[in-house]
């Protein structure tokens, strides 16, 4: 079960990683590199259901809070180099 959640979670990474080198606009290759941190923190929780440990939890919290901070402030930062173009 878990090693057909993994390969279901590469795909989709190779899926995000082909749109992050494709991309034609810098907010596809935003998007797409948000979505490489959601299978990121989903690949942090399979591990730590499967090695029955919490830090892969906490580190997947710490991690998805972060991004999306990031996410905010880039987006921040293409919305305000929009306007001025």
């Amino acid at each position: 079960m878990i090693l057909g959640i993994v390969i279901i979670l590469v795909g989709a990474t190779l899926l995000c990683l082909g749109r992050v080198v494709i991309g034609p606009t810098a907010p596809d290759r935003v998007v797409s590199i948000d979505s490489l941190t959601s299978l990121l923190v989903a690949a942090l929780v399979l591990l730590g259901v499967w090695y029955e440990q919490s830090i892969f939890l906490d580190v997947a919290l710490v991690y998805a809070f972060l991004a999306f901070i990031g996410t905010l402030a880039v987006s921040k930062y293409l919305e305000g180099r929009g306007l001025e173009e």
